[in-house]
């Protein structure tokens, strides 16, 4: 049907209108493929950072020192593949000249493709610490485990948020991370409790704390990839926003 100009215009469709330009077939372009590609082998490599974190809880929790080994040898491989996606990321940058969402999401692969890099060397970490523990049945503080059951549920969330492009679930994330934050500061009062009731164990009581310290890292990795996520989807930058100010309660 021509349009007042006389110019023929298409009908409108449902899949015209709702279908996302990354999974249409027609009128792909390259770029597109290239970044339907690159997101692809980013939401790939983040699934193995968590499934990381998983299997480093588990080594952590069941004193499993040769389940450490191959937490290792997944996180060289994770290290690889950040290289690699970094690698894709300035390609596309240079050949392409992309702009406006498509510069956007590039940006995000960078920074998210580092942050989940360094999940992987805090999953490592723990492993590694892990095996320092002699005990057989560690004496592990209350929030300390909250902390290493919140963390996949968190990466979980994440994930979701990413793959379905979620601001608000992004959000969500981020608000977690402030309970990681409050479990670490406990986990430190209550390890220094028992320091002081049982001080012969305290090389293993620090030991415990330093697991503390790689899992509120690993809060704030996901807070940092969650606040991209936002500006991903949106365009705003939420990263050190101001708070909004809470009205005084003495006013009348």
């Amino acid at each position: 049907m021509p349009d007042t100009n006389g110019t023929p215009t298409e009908p409108v469709t449902e899949s015209s209108t709702d279908t996302p330009p990354m999974q249409r077939v027609a009128g792909v372009t390259q770029l597109d493929q290239q970044l339907a590609a690159l997101r692809r082998r980013l939401i790939r490599e983040a699934s193995q950072a968590v499934d990381l974190l998983k299997q480093s809880l588990e080594v952590l929790w069941a004193s499993d020192r040769e389940g450490a080994k191959e937490v290792r040898r997944i996180e060289k491989q994770i290290d690889q593949e950040e290289v690699r996606i970094e690698q894709e990321c300035f390609r596309i940058l240079a050949l392409q000249q992309p702009f406006g969402a498509d510069f956007r999401l590039i940006t995000f692969s960078l920074k998210a493709n580092s942050d989940i890099e360094r999940l992987a060397d805090h999953a490592s970490s723990i492993a590694k610490i892990s095996k320092k523990i002699e005990s057989e049945t560690p004496d592990w503080p209350a929030s300390l485990r909250e902390m290493g059951e919140r963390l996949p549920v968190m990466c979980q969330e994440l994930l979701r948020a990413v793959i379905n492009a979620d601001a608000q679930g992004a959000k969500e994330v981020v608000k977690r991370d402030k309970v990681i934050d409050r479990l670490d500061k406990q986990t430190f009062k209550d390890l220094s409790a028992k320091i002081e009731l049982n001080p012969t164990n305290a090389s293993e009581y620090m030991l415990m704390y330093r697991i503390s310290r790689e899992l509120e890292r690993v809060g704030d990795l996901l807070g940092n990839i969650a606040e991209d996520v936002v500006y991903l989807v949106t365009g705003d930058i939420v990263r050190h926003a101001p708070k909004p100010k809470k009205k005084d309660q003495r006013e009348t």
